[in-house]
């Protein structure tokens, strides 16, 4: 398998059929690992920081968990709505922390099914074809996902804005949904205006590409060129960076607006600092320590970031980053 990203190639693996959705689903889930590893990554659970309810084991746990689900959907075994199903009761059975995951799992899965065609075609990768294909089978949804959907909620404890028309607490919006022939995607044309991960569907995934090409960009920079060798710190700028052009809408569901707009502007004013020192993230680290103690003293999570980076980090390591 030649993967083709950037300018950098795997390390020549060579696969067909159930490997090559072995090696898309080991990538989702180092994805998932790097991501909640990563600290510190302000306001999120990570190796040094949990929370009362929720460990950094239980993401942990839930990362290895769905490793079935993600190969089932890139061989297209199963649609995206029962992937989520899938998705959530496996995670559930691995840990006992609640929702880890339901963003990530909603950007995964669509991905995971673009790559498989792709890889399974010709063997090349090339990130705007993965996201054209993506946004393709997303946009193919159908009621039955719909209805998948919101089954999953009552399971994954996922705190959410109500979609106009269809309470997303209401078991008899299921039936109006199926009357109505309302498709997943009708859902998050819906839903994009307040919510990241609805946003990423209807616009083709471009900011998941967007933090894609930055960690890479910055772990494979040439001589000359600004670079953040290390993995962690790569995936802190790229946390750091998305939040400080685009306010939380997980934040802002747990809030407001303001609250979600503070947060981005403390995030861009760090991050000012360390490009106008030439991206030594070493100099500013305590700045970042502090804005971390600070979110999780006030419980502010920037969930819905946390699940875009885990989308970049799996289409980088698709595209053969290694560290």
């Amino acid at each position: 398998m030649n993967l083709n990203y950037q300018g950098t190639t795997s390390n020549g693996l060579s696969c067909s059929g159930k490997s090559v959705a072995s090696y898309i689903a080991r990538c989702a889930q180092l994805a998932m690992i790097l991501e909640v590893s990563a600290s510190p990554k302000p306001g999120n659970i990570d190796r040094h920081h949990d929370y009362d309810d929720t460990r950094y084991e239980h993401f942990l746990a839930s990362a290895v968990s769905i490793s079935p689900v993600i190969e089932d959907a890139t061989r297209g075994c199963t649609g995206i709505g029962e992937s989520l199903k899938d998705a959530v009761c496996q995670s559930n059975s691995w840990q006992a922390g609640g929702n880890t995951h339901f963003g990530a799992f909603l950007l995964l899965i669509p991905l995971s099914m673009a790559a498989g065609e792709l890889l399974e075609k010709d063997g090349s990768f090339d990130v705007d074809q993965l996201i054209s294909r993506a946004h393709e089978i997303v946009m193919s949804t159908g009621t039955e996902d719909a209805l998948d959907f919101y089954k999953c909620f009552s399971s994954a404890g996922v705190r959410v804005n109500d979609v106009d028309e269809f309470d997303l607490q209401d078991e008899g919006s299921l039936g109006s949904l199926e009357e109505k022939g309302v498709t997943l995607y009708d859902l998050m044309v819906i839903s994009q205006g307040y919510d990241q991960i609805a946003n990423e569907w209807v616009n083709g995934f471009k900011t998941c590409a967007y933090c894609a090409q930055t960690i890479t960009r910055l772990m494979t920079a040439q001589d000359g060129e600004f670079s953040i060798p290390d993995i962690n710190q790569a995936i802190v700028y790229t946390f750091l960076k998305l939040l400080s052009e685009t306010p939380d809408t997980f934040i802002q569901t747990k809030t407001n607006i303001e609250t979600a707009e503070n947060v981005s502007m403390q995030a861009k004013y760090i991050i000012s600092k360390i490009e106008n020192n030439d991206y030594k993230m070493s100099l500013f680290w305590g700045d970042i320590e502090t804005f971390d103690e600070d979110l999780l003293d006030c419980r502010l999570n920037p969930g819905s970031t946390a699940d875009m980076v885990i989308a970049g980090i799996f289409i980088a390591l698709l595209g053969g980053l290694r560290f």
